[in-house]
Parts: C-alpha cells; structure tokens; sequence
C-alpha cells in the first residue's frame, strides 16, 4: 500500500530541473511515453521490453520509491527506460514545452492518489496548469489515458479534460468506460482491484486540433462544476 504526500508542501513545491530525453536516451529520437504517478515503477518495467521502439519516462513524487525503481531499471538494463523524481505540478510544465514537436505521443495517469474530497482538489495530479502543458505538447492524434478504481478520483479528471475541449474520445468508442486497457500490460493497482472483482475506470483521449484553453477562464469553469458533477457524467455502472 503506497503511501500518500502532500504535493502542497513546501518540499514539494520546490521546482526540479529535469533530464531531457536527449540527456537520458541514447536514442532520443524515439516517440516517448510519459508516465504520471508511476508508483514503484513495475508497469513501465514490464512494459518497456516490450515496446523498444518507445522511449518511457515515469515521473513519482515519492523519491525512496524513484531510487527503487531506478535500481530495478538499471538491473534489468532497460536503456528506453527512465524514472524521475518530481511533483508533476511544479517540474513538468517547462520540461513538456522543451520538447520536440511531436516527440511526446502518449501520456498516462493511473490510479493517482485519491484527493477526491473538494478540499483536496489543488491536491489533485491533474490540475489546469498540467493539462495544458499535456496538450501543448501533444501534437493532434497523440493519446491521453486516464483510470481509477475510484470513480470520486476520474471524474474530476474527465470533467477537467472534457472543458478543455482539447482532447476527444475515439470516434469508434462507444463504451461509456473502456472495458479493456489499450495498454499491454496493468498495472500493479489494477491487477489488484480486478482481482477483488472490482470495476476500473478508464478513458482514452486523443488530441484533437482545437487551441489551448486560457488558464483562468479553465479554472473557473472547473470551479463552476465543482466536485464532482453527476449530470452527464458516466454512472458507476455503465
């Protein structure tokens, strides 16, 4: 069971300078995946040999759990691999506008920290200024994927991508919540949760071509839907 932190204090709030793809990837050329809240790392670890034409970056507040699972990288000598410490808030913003266009092509948050409560909510992993940053570097087409097994978790993170109007659910997605993952391998939460027979939520966005949103009209539409909205929004059964 991982243990949470609070992103809101001081030692996080301490921005970090990041490694670029071109510091950490001998072939940096390759289309990166980042992961958000890669916990202690075992999805990318399995997922990384499998996909070696994809450079994988997981970014953890928790750094004992970064050190652990650098470690694991490095003694599985996954060279398309890397985990850095950080607070996605705080880092992620100047590192994702240093990017080459299009270098980003997939991003995922999975099974991030449950701040559901409206008190939390500038606790959350997804906040405006994130997501913005997510789909400047995003070119149209490149993929967003978001779950939980907590719905009081994604649907906030749904209402904020789905203002946005940024990102837009593949056009031959009919499901309210992805049945299956798109993704070849689970994570160590959601092998967890299916196994007690629990549902998981999920939701594939794409980048569509409409302009970035302005931050603070964002925010106050975020703040006029409150926490969370059940009109129009998937039920637990669906």
């Amino acid at each position: 069971m991982r243990q949470h932190v609070n992103p809101l204090s001081s030692f996080f709030q301490l921005p970090r300078q990041l490694p670029s793809p071109e510091e950490i990837f001998e072939h940096s050329n390759l289309p990166l995946h980042l992961d958000i809240g890669s916990a202690r790392g075992g999805f990318l670890l399995n997922l990384a040999p499998l996909q070696p034409n994809w450079n994988h970056v997981g970014v953890e507040i928790r750094h004992p759990t970064v050190l652990s699972a650098e470690r694991d990288r490095q003694r599985l000598n996954l060279d398309n691999l890397r985990f850095l410490f950080c607070n996605a808030n705080v880092s992620l913003e100047g590192w994702l506008a240093a990017l080459r266009r299009d270098q980003l092509q997939k991003v995922s948050i999975q099974f991030p920290d449950p701040w559901f409560k409206r008190r939390h909510q500038k606790r959350r992993v997804l906040q405006p200024t994130l997501l913005i940053a997510l789909a400047a570097a995003l070119q149209p087409g490149r993929e967003l994927f978001i779950q939980s097994d907590v719905l009081a978790v994604i649907e906030p993170m749904v209402m904020l991508i789905e203002l946005s109007n940024c990102f837009e659910r593949p056009k031959n997605d009919a499901q309210t919540w992805l049945k299956a993952n798109p993704l070849p391998v689970q994570t160590e939460r959601e092998s967890y949760v299916l196994d007690q027979g629990r549902q998981v939520y999920r939701m594939l966005y794409r980048r569509n071509d409409h302009q970035l949103p302005d931050l603070k009209t964002l925010e106050v539409m975020l703040q006029e839907f409150d926490n969370p909205i059940k009109k129009n929004m998937p039920t637990a059964d669906a």
